[in-house]
C-alpha cells in the first residue's frame, strides 16, 4: 500500500488549500482514510477521516465547518479541502489508511488505529 500526499504550501490566513492523498496497492473497501497533522514537539493530531465504502465523515472540533474530506473513487484519492485557514493550522499533514472489519461503516480517529501512512506535506498559514 502506498499513500502519497500532496498540495501543501504557504497561504495567508483566511485562505484555502486542497490536499490530495493518492492511494494505491489495494482496494480500500471498509477502510477509514484519515488526515492527521503534527507540529514540532507535539503528538500527531486527528484532523478528520472518511469511510471509503460509505463516504461518511467525521472531523476534529478544531476544523469542523472549515475543512471537508471527500473521496475521489475514480482516482483512488482522498481530498482535504481546507478553508478559512488559521495560523494554528500550520503543520505537516499526513494521510493514513486503517482497515476495518468487513462491511464496516465506521471511522477511526486514533493514529494507532491506522495501518498505513503517507509522507507528510507541509502547510504554512501566515498571519
Amino acid at each position: 500500500v502506498q499513500l502519497q500526499a500532496s498540495g501543501g504550501g504557504l497561504v495567508q490566513a483566511g485562505g484555502s488549500l486542497r490536499l490530495s492523498c493518492a492511494a494505491s496497492g489495494r482496494t480500500f473497501s471498509s477502510y477509514s482514510m484519515g488526515w492527521f497533522r503534527q507540529t514540532p514537539g507535539k503528538e500527531r493530531e486527528f484532523v478528520g477521516a472518511i469511510n471509503w465504502s460509505y463516504d461518511s465523515t467525521t472531523y476534529a472540533d478544531s476544523v469542523k465547518g472549515r475543512f471537508t474530506i471527500s473521496g475521489d473513487h475514480a482516482k483512488n484519492a482522498v481530498l482535504l479541502q481546507m478553508n478559512s485557514l488559521k495560523p494554528e493550522d500550520t503543520a505537516v499533514y499526513y494521510c493514513a489508511a486503517g482497515q476495518g472489519p468487513r462491511n464496516w461503516g465506521g471511522i477511526y480517529s486514533s493514529a494507532n488505529q491506522y495501518d498505513y501512512w503517507g509522507q507528510g506535506t507541509l502547510v504554512t498559514v501566515s498571519s
